[in-house]
């Protein structure tokens, strides 16, 4: 006949498991996001990137690295919950430990070092509309944000006046209000060009646009990364019951 304390425990380690299995298959979900942003990120946006940094950035690799750590991560602790062993669920309580300091460290770095993110783009986004050419991928990247954003120059449309296109070309013409309203000869006339293209500069609207949700991304990143120390205790709770009682699921 099962002890009094045995027939306690069960329901507890039960409980255990369901919310961990649960967890785990959220912390799963959490890693395929983080994949494919990690690879939307590379594929995608690449040629953005070249406006913020002066190289090649290597932060969707760690992204899509590290959603792919999780997704592994994520079936691993859902196996260790099936089997029961304590030493898996010890292991899976590392591994969470692992990716709490990772996430913690990348958003508390991110917060801190978001006024040189800032000056590095003005920098870098200086640079590719000074040497805008309208055939290079730095120059795509410029017309695109320029359309998206409805934004024109670094300050304003007379940033393009000291670049090595204007004097041949005027100002691009994804800078244009209205495409129909636009013609070549208008783009080079500093007067006329001032009535058709967008007047605001698109270096304010990135900057406005990271300071208002910088605190929510940082919400957001301490958020997931803290939700690591509930798989943590989960996983250290049901490992203890388990060795406790010598209970382990067949």
């Amino acid at each position: 006949m099962m002890a009094p304390s045995r027939m306690e425990t069960k329901p507890v380690i039960f409980i255990l498991k369901t919310l961990l299995l649960l967890y785990s298959f959220i912390f799963w979900v959490t890693g395929v996001v983080l994949l494919s942003v990690g690879l939307w990120w590379k594929f995608m946006l690449g040629p953005y990137m070249l406006l913020i940094s002066s190289g090649p950035s290597n932060a969707p690799y760690a992204l899509a690295g590290t959603g792919a750590a999780i997704v592994l991560f994520g079936l691993f602790g859902c196996f260790a919950t099936c089997r029961g062993r304590p030493w898996m669920l010890k292991l899976y309580a590392v591994f969470l430990s692992l990716v709490f300091v990772i996430e913690l460290v990348a958003g508390i770095s991110g917060f801190i070092f978001r006024h040189e993110i800032k000056g590095t783009f003005l920098t870098s986004y200086s640079e590719a509309v000074m040497w805008y050419n309208g055939y290079d991928e730095r120059s795509m990247a410029v017309d695109s944000v320029q359309r998206t954003l409805h934004c024109c120059g670094v300050q304003n449309f007379t940033s393009w006046f000291s670049s090595v296109y204007f004097p041949a070309s005027g100002i691009p013409a994804s800078c244009c209000v209205t495409y129909v309203e636009c013609s070549k000869a208008d783009l080079k006339n500093v007067t006329l060009a001032a009535h058709k293209v967008y007047r605001q500069g698109c270096y304010e609207l990135v900057v406005s646009f990271i300071e208002n949700n910088m605190a929510v991304i940082a919400g957001v990143t301490f958020g997931i990364a803290f939700s690591q120390v509930v798989g943590t205790s989960l996983a250290c709770c049901l490992a203890h019951f388990i060795s406790t009682n010598q209970y382990e699921m067949v």
